[in-house]
């Protein structure tokens, strides 16, 4: 696996709990570590995000890239190197 590709996963990895903690503080709105778990996780998820777009570009629409076409230089899914 490539350093971009574990990058990505750990990314996913934090995203996904934040989402899930997201969902538990729903049904149980007063859990301060839940809570505090999500501050944790969502802090992650950003440093992980910024590390990913500093070493390999934008990975989300919301990314502060300004480079608008910096997508064009990356191989194409039907190129080989992009598989």
């Amino acid at each position: 696996m490539s350093e971009e590709q574990m990058l990505r996963k750990r990314l996913y990895a934090a995203r996904f709990a934040c989402w899930e903690l997201h969902l538990f503080l729903d049904t149980h709105p007063n859990n301060r570590d839940a809570a505090r778990k999500l501050e944790e996780y969502q802090g992650k998820a950003a440093k992980l995000q910024k590390e990913f777009e500093e070493k390999f570009g934008p990975i989300g629409e919301t990314a502060q890239n300004t480079s608008r076409w910096a997508w064009i230089s990356d191989p194409w899914p039907w190129e080989k190197e992009g598989n």
